[in-house]
């Protein structure tokens, strides 16, 4: 058994507000600079991103897929809507298992809806998840907290959202606004493996692996990969490495406009209008757990894997070198220096030791050893806005920082009890 690091979901060049990079060869080209093992194919079912597939992709023997030119292993997969309005990620053994659920959706599936990768499929998410099943595939929802087009946007059990077929769900993606410590916050969840993915629309490793999983499989094949999700003999997801949810852009109640945070009192309150500028206040992904828990913050099933919060190295950099932007020159030759010594970002962020780091640059190492300190707080997302790290570099100044900034650190708006325009 052998443990690698997979992202599973992405998404191609037929998906609306994906870079023009975003095809098969790149992506493996920069997984493999990232520390990734293996990827997800993207949106299998769309007719040109399959040929593109077909083209890019070859099997090694024994079901075992991986990139023609780059020594990167490919799962197939995709994403769908169903007629009740969630988001699902589908896996596949092979190339025909895809062909033949695609030809068995001709005239369901629309290829329309938030650009054209990712269809509409016009059946309901139990008769979806039950063909996915029938056809050898396996299913489960994605970013299944996010306030648009996940189960709990709908419904208050991902079993019910799946109606009959809900037993037979295996794992949930946390999506980028939520982590193990809330999700295990429901009860229902103990029972599903959780995957944490980057829903990367761009190749490039600041957005590709920013959430993925350490898989312990035989053979990064899709036998294995759904042994694992059902956690059936010794194939596991032994750890989840994510960003903090308070860094996902849906992590606070907030303003879709102006993006100030509400906490769920304000928000009721003002029947959720934005009393700043009049626009609608969208329920985060924090109070919507917050509404469901029957479980106390800490208490997770046995075979829960740890849950490492991450933040992308060029994030890292830009904050070290006070600079602003990831792809500045500055901070991409430094990115590259680190990759080049350590063979990948992912080494560099979990692995190296920080007395080999300061070898390249002090400045940096010290910033990355700080974030593994958990010297690091957040200005939190919400209403579509991400959230924003600040690395400290010692306990003592987070403390001081934390005071400091107060409530600029909560969901909870940093103007209550002041008049807004509005008020005037």
């Amino acid at each position: 058994m052998k443990q690698f690091n997979a992202d599973m979901h992405f998404h191609g060049l037929y998906s609306g507000g994906v870079s023009k990079f975003m095809k098969l060869d790149v992506i493996a080209e920069q997984a493999r600079l990232k520390g990734l093992d293996v990827i997800a194919s993207s949106d299998i079912l769309h007719k040109g991103w399959f040929e593109h597939a077909k083209k890019e992709i070859i099997e090694d023997g024994n079901g075992l897929f991986k990139h023609r030119k780059h020594d990167t292993f490919i799962i197939l997969q995709t994403e769908v809507e169903c007629d009740d309005r969630f988001h699902h990620l589908v896996y596949f053994p092979d190339f025909a298992c895809a062909e033949n659920l695609k030809e068995k959706w001709k005239g369901k599936a629309v290829f329309d809806s938030w650009g054209c990768g990712r269809p509409r499929v016009r059946m309901s998410a139990e008769k979806i998840a039950e063909e996915v099943f029938d056809a050898g595939g396996l299913v489960g929802p994605a970013h299944a907290f996010t306030p648009y087009f996940s189960p709990y946007a709908h419904f208050d059990s991902v079993k019910k959202a799946y109606g009959q077929m809900g037993k037979k769900i295996s794992f949930i993606e946390l999506g980028l606004s939520a982590d193990t410590f809330f999700a295990d916050q429901i009860k229902e969840n103990h029972g599903y493996t959780f995957l944490s993915n980057s829903d990367s629309h761009s190749p490039w490793p600041v957005r590709i692996g920013r959430e993925f999983n350490r898989i312990k499989m035989k053979e990064p094949s899709f036998k294995e990969f759904k042994q694992a999700m059902e956690r059936k003999g010794e194939s596991r997801v032994e750890m989840n490495i994510g960003m903090d949810p308070r860094e996902g852009k849906y992590h606070c109640s907030a303003c879709n406009q102006c993006f100030e945070r509400h906490s769920m009192k304000e928000a009721e309150e003002n029947n959720w209008r934005c009393l700043n500028c009049g626009g609608i206040v969208k329920k985060g992904v924090r109070a919507r757990i917050e509404e469901l828990a029957d479980c106390e913050e800490g208490q997770h099933p046995e075979h829960r894997a740890e849950y490492l919060h991450t933040i992308p190295l060029a994030e890292i950099i830009a904050i070290a070198l006070n600079v602003k932007g990831v792809n500045t020159q500055k901070v991409q030759c430094a990115w590259r220096d680190f990759v080049d010594r350590f063979d990948s970002e992912i080494n560099v962020l979990v692995d190296v030791p920080f007395q080999e780091m300061r070898e390249v640059n002090q400045e940096i190492a010290e910033k990355v050893n700080a974030f593994r300190q958990g010297w690091v707080l957040y200005k939190p997302g919400g209403g579509g806005e991400y959230g924003v790290p600040i690395i400290c570099s010692s306990k003592e100044e987070t403390e001081k920082k934390r005071n400091e900034l107060g409530q600029e650190l909560e969901c909870k708006s940093c103007n209550a009890g002041q008049k807004r325009l509005k008020e005037f």
